[in-house]
């Protein structure tokens, strides 16, 4: 039985990567989380699963866990997560680099083959060239949450280089699907959109994102994990397909049938970048396939009783 840990195993991404894996038979998953903004019922009950309340920030916590179980795979998945909270709450974003030393230093000292780190598009900064490529973007990250990731892919590589504890690092674009929190965009939109309220949206609303969906999301990471691939290397995880905020509030309000109608508000001071787009080569090789569109991505979403979530 191969053993995986999964730490922020109670969010979104973390939790539907479980769900993903434990398809497989020869996996043993323990899901860890401090649930501050993980959510338990987004835990897969499984008897091949384990779900053990922990926060990595705090060494013996986590520790405990790693010395007993020995894992063979870890996916470090728990940060402080969304635009509102990591803008408003720096110190408790900047902590995490407690979590990620803990977790690099329990991994190479307990015999773990290989960290799996999620990073985010939101080391890019204000993007200088597009589409963003993991060789040759330059890291332009300024606000706390991307500092962060950026410092935590700058301990994966020299834990690499110091220690041989191989890593994979994923820059994650605007994962979404049926678990994910209002906090994020197309889940705040649809909810908004279900009550026919008011959509609002920052500035002008032309700002570009490109969107996963979670499914895709997920295969590429099994893949990469099952076959060996990226090793000690970056990859970006997401759409190439551009959407502006607008249009992105025009779809969710003509899939959900709504009367809301998009409120315009002054742009936000930080936070939130004009475009962001990655170079998606590396993954569209291992998936060999389309990605899932938009339009399909939230009509899934709504037949989903997952995305009542809070």
């Amino acid at each position: 039985m191969i053993k995986i840990l999964i730490t922020g195993g109670a969010g979104f991404v973390g939790s539907s990567l479980a769900d993903r894996l434990l398809l497989n038979e020869k996996y043993f998953i323990v899901l860890v989380d401090n649930l501050l903004t993980g959510d338990i019922r987004k835990i897969p009950i499984h008897k091949r699963s384990k779900f053990i309340k922990c926060d990595v920030n705090n060494y013996n916590d986590i520790a405990a866990i790693m010395t007993t179980y020995q894992f063979d795979y870890v996916f470090h998945y728990a940060a402080v997560v969304g635009v509102k909270r990591t803008t408003e709450n720096p110190i408790m974003v900047l902590n995490d680099l407690q979590g990620i030393r803990n977790v690099l230093n329990l991994s190479k000292n307990t015999g773990v083959r290989r960290i799996f780190f999620s990073s985010s598009s939101e080391v890019y900064g204000e993007p200088v060239e597009l589409p963003q490529h993991e060789e040759t973007t330059p890291l332009n990250s300024r606000l706390p949450y991307a500092v962060v990731k950026n410092v935590g892919e700058s301990f994966c590589k020299a834990y690499q280089k110091e220690y041989g504890l191989d890593y994979t690092i994923f820059r994650f674009f605007n994962t979404y699907g049926p678990k994910q929190s209002i906090d994020f965009v197309i889940s705040k939109f649809i909810r908004l959109a279900l009550n026919n309220e008011p959509i609002p949206i920052f500035g002008s609303g032309k700002q570009t994102r490109t969107f996963c969906y979670v499914e895709d999301n997920t295969n590429c990471i099994t893949k990469i994990l099952e076959d060996n691939l990226i090793l000690n290397d970056v990859i970006n995880i997401g759409s190439e397909v551009n959407v502006t905020i607008l249009q992105l509030a025009e779809l969710i309000i003509k899939l959900t049938g709504s009367k809301s109608t998009v409120e315009f508000l002054p742009p936000l001071k930080e936070g939130d970048m004009t475009r962001r787009q990655p170079d998606a080569l590396k993954m569209m090789k291992i998936l060999n396939q389309d990605l899932i569109t938009l339009e399909e991505g939230i009509k899934t979403i709504l037949k989903s009783p997952m995305h009542f979530l809070k």
